[in-house]
């Protein structure tokens, strides 16, 4: 359900530091970056009263019975073993970008915001090159706030070994499409592993905290499906959704 936007920031702030972090990694990993941690944590994104909105408008008006549903996939296995990953190579992305994954909802796409922050762009786009993301899940949907994937472990945990720090806009909105870097309560705005969101309310009330990845420029529809297969509250689907692949094109 959506949160009435008539709660406090006290309030939301409370929801923030209550369902951020689930646990932490080992200690020791890589950094990565001018300004980078020397270590990675559990990332979730945190989770904020939202406006209640319309439906969305943004799914095509015909649509087949494939288009319109999940295909049934098994859970993959956590990657609890997974090596961290070296840093990325260049430190910050230029030009432009665009990262599309393929989910077994569907796919969707991402421009990825180089101007503002290359260093967040180059993180994700290094992960999509490694295949980094294909067989993770999406492990949280919160209902009118986001869907989040990109763990490893799948419970929200896990990470690339190495994490980034780029401090987002300070006029950075999180509204519909935007898709941002999720951490801990703990770390630094801006920082970043591998776990993402994409924002599904019209505007989530975050604050500019969260490295932002870029915008879904096309598949909303994709991700609206994705978060249908919630159960009403913040936490994993009714059924897997899994990313078979993430690809990058542009330059």
């Amino acid at each position: 359900m959506a949160f009435s936007s008539s709660r406090s920031r006290s309030t939301t702030t409370r929801r923030l530091t209550a369902l951020l972090a689930t646990g932490a990694l080992a200690t020791g990993l890589a950094a990565c970056g001018d300004d980078d941690s020397g270590s990675s944590t559990a990332s979730t994104a945190a989770d904020a009263p939202t406006t209640a909105t319309s439906p969305s408008t943004t799914t095509p008006a015909t649509t087949t019975a494939e288009e319109a549903s999940c295909t049934s996939v098994s859970e993959p296995e956590p990657r609890t073993d997974e090596p961290d990953l070296p840093k990325p190579k260049p430190a910050k992305l230029t030009g432009s970008w665009t990262v599309t994954m393929t989910t077994n909802c569907g796919s969707f796409s991402i421009a990825l915001d180089t101007k503002r922050q290359p260093k967040t762009a180059a993180s994700f786009k290094s992960l999509v090159v490694a295949k980094f993301f294909d067989g993770l899940t999406f492990h949280r949907i919160s209902p009118n706030f986001v869907i989040q994937g990109g763990d490893p472990s799948g419970d929200g945990t896990g990470g690339p070994g190495y994490s980034v720090r780029e401090t987002p806009p300070a006029d950075a909105a999180y509204t519909r499409g935007v898709v941002a870097m999720a951490k801990t309560g703990t770390e630094p705005d801006g920082t970043s592993g591998s776990q993402f969101y994409v924002v599904t309310a019209e505007d989530s009330g975050l604050p500019p905290q969260y490295a932002i990845v870029g915008k879904v420029v096309k598949g909303m529809d994709t991700v609206d499906r994705i978060a249908a297969e919630g159960t009403g509250q913040d936490g994993p689907p009714s059924q897997p959704v899994v990313i078979s692949k993430a690809v990058a094109s542009g330059g």
